[in-house]
């Protein structure tokens, strides 16, 4: 008798990696800029399956498939009119966030004499304002998510509201990603929420990691499993070699 070898249980990181590619459910024909490894294997999972529309490049200029073979060119203007039109999710890091989703991924500690010095504020302005972005944070911990970010960089709801409708029209943070649960904004006052954990992960874990009090349900549900069918496709097809085990902690969900 013959079959396939039974899967071994979905890991953290694969958990996580499924719950970056549902930030792209439902978006249809939209270009993906996930930055990060599991975003980066998030997008191309969710295209693969319930996401078919989506549009994937080489982080430059072309377009390409599933096996990132060259399939058009994306010249500068449509990539901008994308951009200025929300018809891009991006997904990017942040190395503070707080509970309104202003994101900091330019320097720790007063701007004019920093502790450290970051990425810089780069495209976060332009992206928080002008098309959906998500977050994906590898280590949930207070040094993160934090009272008040030390230098805002990608813009959250509450500043959005204050700058008026120009700042709002296309401005939306559909999910934060951690390695331990997923948040919204699906608050009266679009203050961050947990919307799941993580199997194996308690909401008191998530709240003791957390420099600001979240908004959490009564019920809170665990972040979805994959499927077997999307295992097979993250462990065979899209990471083989098991590169997502380097950005999240291995551990049995």
């Amino acid at each position: 008798m013959t079959g396939r070898t039974p899967l071994l249980p979905p890991t953290r990181p694969e958990i996580c990696l499924i719950a970056c590619a549902e930030a792209w459910r439902d978006n249809g024909e939209v270009l993906a800029s996930p930055m990060g490894l599991i975003p980066s294997f998030g997008a191309r999972l969710a295209k693969r399956t319930f996401a078919p529309d989506l549009l994937l490049t080489d982080g430059e200029a072309m377009l390409v498939g599933l096996d990132g073979t060259v399939e058009g060119w994306l010249p500068y203007r449509r990539h901008l009119t994308m951009v200025t039109g929300g018809r891009r999710h991006v997904m990017m890091g942040a190395s503070q966030i707080d509970r309104y989703g202003n994101q900091n991924i330019s320097c720790i500690g007063d701007w004019e004499r920093p502790a450290r010095q970051l990425l810089g504020v780069r495209g976060a302005p332009v992206n928080t304002l002008n098309n959906p972005v998500s977050y994906w944070v590898p280590k949930h911990s207070t040094r993160v998510f934090v009272e008040r970010v030390d230098m805002v960089s990608g813009v959250g709801y509450d500043r959005a509201a204050a700058a008026g409708p120009s700042a709002t029209r296309y401005h939306r943070l559909p999910r934060v990603v951690s390695d331990l649960g997923v948040f919204d904004f699906d608050t009266p006052d679009r203050s961050m929420r947990l919307a799941s954990v993580h199997p194996g992960v308690t909401v008191a874990q998530v709240r003791e990691a957390t420099g600001f009090e979240l908004a959490v349900p009564d019920e809170v549900p665990y972040t979805r499993e994959p499927s077997a069918a999307e295992l097979r496709l993250i462990r065979e097809v899209i990471d083989p070699r098991g590169l997502r085990e380097r950005e999240v902690r291995t551990a049995a969900a």
